[in-house]
């Protein structure tokens, strides 16, 4: 009986796939009752990128460190690997506080870095309490090699990270933080503004609970989020999108199914401001075009 229906329920989600036109590569949505809403290659292993600061988030606040404690931005914390840019400098200090909502709202790589730099024995210390909460959550093809993910060994599957958002979303500072829009904070004695990754939070007609959003070369455009839509709670993992605009419309997508509702009214102007834009630019050009064909004034002989 138990066969038959996780037969139907995967044969009902593989039909759902097929109705929503995804770009994703892989895909899992699951409703907080455990049912697949939608499913597309869930258990294919693939790389994260920054969903891993979930993950550190976790290990960090599990530690029940002193979050009021200050934490200078080190060398050791710029990126090597990607080269990937930060708007937090080199001898910026921040309590642990502002750096984990700097790492988790902004996805900033020094700030992941510097978490686990600053932990207890070490970065080596800190990989070692990763992998015990992989292993308590279950995660089985689950490898998270560094704090930032920007290693391409951070990998796992959507049906993994289902299993982190979860366990995430029963934490309050990393709920709080990754669904605010914005914050401002003191760098080296100036104001600077940050921004949430995901432009989907705060955006009409979306309820979130929980967002991450990654990106690497090696994982393309991916995306977590817990929502509430027409009263249902769900988890959506959207993994190796190829540009987040896919990234955005397969959310918007989902949305729609589980609403039976047309996307909101926000989107749907941001969608007809650019196509008015582009047809702006085309008749633009025609216009140019049509002004530099002036008809050739022969000189008499």
């Amino acid at each position: 009986m138990i066969k038959k229906l996780a037969a139907a329920l995967l044969l009902s989600a593989s039909a759902a796939a097929l109705a929503v036109p995804l770009g994703s590569q892989s895909v899992l949505v699951v409703d907080d009752a455990g049912k697949i809403i939608v499913e597309k290659n869930a258990g294919a292993v693939v790389p994260i990128a920054s969903l891993t600061k979930l993950m550190t988030a976790m290990v960090v606040l599990d530690s029940r460190l002193d979050m009021e404690e200050q934490i200078s931005i080190d060398r050791q914390d710029v990126d090597t690997l990607k080269h990937s840019t930060s708007r937090v400098p080199v001898g910026a200090t921040l309590s642990r506080a502002d750096v984990l909502h700097l790492a988790l709202m902004s996805s900033d790589n020094r700030a992941a870095a510097s978490l686990a730099r600053t932990f207890p024995g070490g970065p080596t210390a800190f990989k070692a309490a990763v992998n015990a909460k992989i292993r308590a959550l279950g995660m089985t093809h689950t490898r998270i090699d560094e704090p930032t993910g920007l290693s391409p060994n951070n990998m796992s599957t959507a049906e993994d990270l289902v299993k982190m958002a979860a366990a995430a979303a029963r934490y309050p500072t990393i709920t709080r933080m990754t669904t605010d829009k914005s914050d401002i904070m003191q760098i080296k004695g100036r104001q600077v503004e940050y921004h949430n990754t995901n432009r989907l939070v705060g955006a009409k007609g979306w309820d979130i609970g929980l967002s991450k959003t990654g990106y690497t070369e090696e994982a393309g455009r991916c995306l977590i989020m817990r929502i509430n839509a027409a009263g249902r709670n769900a988890t959506m993992v959207l993994l190796n999108a190829g540009g987040s605009s896919v990234r955005i419309s397969d959310a918007l997508n989902i949305r729609r199914m589980m609403t039976g509702q047309d996307e909101p009214r926000v989107m749907k102007a941001a969608a007809k401001a650019r196509k008015a834009a582009k047809g702006s630019n085309v008749r633009k050009k025609a216009v140019v075009s049509k002004k530099k064909k002036k008809p050739v004034r022969r000189r008499a002989s």
